[in-house]
C-alpha cells in the first residue's frame, strides 16, 4: 500500500499538472474544515514535532548566497488561490532582478509532453493487460467512478488510463480545479507569466518525461493499490485539500506531509511499518532523487547571474531538501517574510 492522496500539489512533477489540466472543470471551491484545527491539542503538537525534526521545516520564500552568487527560492502550491497575489507582489522584483528562473517544467517542456502524447497515447493509456474496470472489485470501481464524476471525467474514459494517473488525478480535490490550465495553474504559472512578461530566460529543472519515468517501474499492483488508499481518504477530500492550502500560505507545508502519513496510518487494516516503509520510498523517488538532480542544474544557473527558482514547496525542507543540499553545497541561507 502507498500513501494515500499524496500532497501532489505541493511536491508533484510540474509536468503532471499539464496532464491533470487536461480534466473537465469540477467544482470551483473546496469548502471543508481545516483538519489539523481540528485536532485535539496533543496530536497537532505531535504533527508539528514531527515536522521539526527535519532542517528547514517551515517557511516559503529563501535566499542563498555563496560567494557573488545569489539565489532565491520560492516554494509553491499549484492550484489557483486568491492568496497568490500577494506572494506575487512580494515575489515580482526578486524575479525581475532574476538573470534565469527555474521552474519544474515550463511551455516548451508541455509542447514537448503533449508531441510524445501524440506520438505514444499508451504513456498515460493502458493499451494491454486489463482495464481499471477489469482489475478493481466491483465496489472499487463504483468509488473510483464517483470520484472521477466528481472530478469532470467520464469513467469509461478512466478505465483505460494507467493506474498512476489516476492516483494523480484522485490526489486533485473535485473542488479547486476549474481555473487549471495547461501551463497556467497555481503560482508556477503565475511565475512563468511573469518571467515571459519580463523577457527573462526561463530554464526547466527537469526533463518533460520526469512523470513517465517516476511510474515506470512501478508494478501494477503498487499503482494499484495507489488508487485504492487514496479512495480511503476520498470523503475527506475537502477537509483535506482546505487543509493543504491553510498550511502552505502559513508556511508549514512539511506538516501536511506528516498529516498524509498520519491519516494514512489510520486506515483500516494498514500496518504502520509498511506504512512508514511507503512513506520512505515515496520521499525517495518524488523528493530526494529530484532534488539531487536539480542542484547542478541550480548551480550552473547561479554561475551566470542571480537565480530565481520555483518549485512544489515539500522540496524545500528535509535532509534531503533543496536547502540543505545547497548548505551541504556552500551557500548560506536565509529565510526571507512572505
Amino acid at each position: 500500500m502507498f500513501p494515500a492522496r499524496l500532497p501532489i500539489l505541493l511536491l508533484a512533477p510540474a509536468i503532471a499538472l499539464f496532464l491533470l489540466a487536461a480534466a473537465p472543470p469540477a467544482r470551483a471551491e473546496c469548502l471543508g474544515e481545516n483538519l489539523i484545527d481540528a485536532m485535539p491539542e496533543s496530536d497537532r503538537r505531535a504533527l508539528f514535532d514531527a515536522a521539526d525534526k527535519v532542517p528547514y521545516p517551515r517557511g516559503n520564500l529563501w535566499r542563498a548566497t555563496r560567494g557573488d552568487q545569489t539565489i532565491h527560492l520560492v516554494g509553491t502550491y499549484h492550484l489557483d488561490d486568491p492568496r497568490h497575489a500577494a506572494t506575487m507582489d512580494r515575489i515580482a522584483p526578486l524575479i525581475d532582478a532574476a538573470a534565469t528562473v527555474l521552474v519544474e517544467a515550463g511551455p516548451e517542456e508541455e509542447a514537448a509532453l503533449m508531441a510524445d502524447l501524440a506520438r505514444d497515447p499508451s504513456l498515460m493509456v493502458q493499451t494491454d493487460g486489463p482495464t481499471l474496470r477489469e482489475a478493481l472489485t466491483d465496489p472499487e470501481w463504483a468509488l473510483l467512478a464517483d470520484a472521477m464524476r466528481e472530478r469532470g471525467m467520464p469513467p469509461f474514459m478512466v478505465s483505460k488510463f494507467r493506474p498512476w494517473y489516476v492516483s494523480m488525478l484522485l490526489a486533485l480535490p473535485a473542488c479547486g480545479i476549474e481555473g487549471m490550465e495547461a501551463g497556467k495553474g497555481g503560482l508556477d504559472g503565475l511565475v512563468i507569466a511573469r518571467t515571459q512578461e519580463q523577457g527573462i530566460p526561463l530554464r526547466a529543472l527537469e526533463g518533460h518525461d520526469t512523470v513517465f519515468r517516476l511510474f515506470e517501474a512501478m508494478s501494477m499492483e503498487d499503482q494499484l493499490a495507489m488508487i485504492r488508499s487514496s479512495l480511503a481518504l476520498e470523503p475527506i477530500s475537502d477537509d483535506y485539500s482546505v487543509t493543504l492550502a491553510d498550511a502552505y500560505f502559513q508556511g508549514e507545508s512539511r506538516v501536511i506531509w506528516e498529516l498524509t502519513r498520519l491519516l494514512s496510518q489510520r486506515i483500516p487494516g494498514q500496518d504502520p511499518t509498511r506504512i512508514e516503509a511507503d512513506f520512505a520510498r515515496m520521499e525517495q523517488v518524488l523528493m530526494t532523487d529530484r532534488n539531487r538532480a536539480w542542484i547542478p542544474v541550480i548551480e550552473a544557473a547561479a554561475a551566470e547571474g542571480p537565480v530565481f527558482a520555483a518549485f512544489g514547496a515539500l522540496h524545500l525542507p528535509g535532509e534531503t531538501g533543496i536547502l540543505r543540499l545547497l548548505e551541504e553545497a556552500g551557500f548560506t541561507l536565509e529565510p526571507l517574510p512572505l
